[in-house]
């Protein structure tokens, strides 16, 4: 393709999904000298964003693309995608407060709330949420009177982390690219 004369190569479009460990930040690069998640892949990836983040103590799926649109579909609020993760906490759950948490919580002046929560047991839960708070989970569970012990980010959308072992990638197939808004 040429732009105002010069021939300028398009960048190929690409994906990945990575499994975040604990103990990694998401960000290029870290003023505290704290591992990153780019440290986990190859050079050839240094181009790509992450889609969302996922806090250092979080672990799970993370998307990174070097597609904007893509990004956009999946982290703006409008577009209302899935994010599905599986909580343990400090103490045992007491259902009486799930209300609170679907009618949401005030953090920086926004409402944070959650879309469902589904005991797995005494102290893990599933709960999707459909916005991006900072912290949001822990902030929200710590109002509550609650110490996240354990977080993990199981899906986005469609999209699963499935069996990626931590610390590992692979690129998003065609199918799963499609997915990853659709409902």
């Amino acid at each position: 393709m040429k732009v105002n004369g010069r021939l300028v190569r398009a960048e190929t479009p690409v994906t990945i999904v990575l499994h975040k460990p604990a103990g990694f930040v998401s960000t290029r690069k870290d003023s505290h000298a704290r591992d990153t998640v780019f440290d986990l892949l190859p050079g050839k990836f240094r181009n790509l964003f992450h889609v969302g983040r996922l806090d250092a103590q979080t672990e799970g799926l993370l998307v990174l693309t070097n597609e904007g649109d893509l990004a956009q579909r999946v982290t703006h609020p409008r577009f209302k995608v899935d994010k599905e993760y599986e909580v343990t906490l400090d103490k045992p759950w007491d259902p009486t407060l799930t209300d609170k948490l679907l009618r949401g919580i005030m953090l920086d002046g926004e409402r944070a709330r959650i879309s469902s929560l589904r005991p797995l047991t005494a102290t893990r839960l599933r709960l999707v949420l459909r916005q991006g708070i900072n912290r949001q989970i822990r902030r929200m569970f710590e109002a509550l009177g609650y110490r996240v012990k354990h977080l993990i980010r199981l899906r986005i959308g469609k999209l699963r982390l499935g069996d990626l072992p931590r610390g590992h990638w692979r690129p998003l197939t065609g199918a799963e690219l499609a997915s990853i808004t659709s409902k």
